[in-house]
């Protein structure tokens, strides 16, 4: 019996040190400390928030990079597929150009010439 009883006096005791912090002084004593506690835990909130939109709006902004470059080098390759020679010649062909086959003739004037 004496072994039982000392057992339910520690548990009494802490019981009593529990609520002897937590009473309405110390709570009115404490408010600007909670209310620091309070604004950080908000901050922490909206941090955790605008990281996740930061996040989004750089893999949205990777993904638009990405596109434009595909679009880009597709955009090159076709230009330089339509600037060779034999392309040139078939695009002109239609519209009555076509490659000289002799040397170029030099046109003067015959005005200077004369003098």
């Amino acid at each position: 019996m004496g072994a039982e009883e000392t057992s339910n006096v520690p548990v009494n005791n802490s019981r009593a040190d529990w609520k002897k912090y937590f009473n309405y002084r110390f709570i009115v004593k404490n408010i600007p400390f909670f209310l620091f506690l309070s604004a950080l835990a908000v901050l922490y909130i909206y941090n955790g928030h605008h990281a996740d939109k930061l996040i989004r709006k750089i893999s949205a902004s990777e993904k638009n990079i990405k596109e434009l470059e595909y679009e880009y080098k597709s955009i090159k390759s076709e230009v330089i597929f339509r600037s060779k020679a034999s392309e040139l010649i078939k695009a002109v062909e239609p519209l009555g150009l076509r490659e000289l086959k002799g040397p170029p003739t030099q046109l003067s004037d015959s005005v200077t010439a004369a003098n």
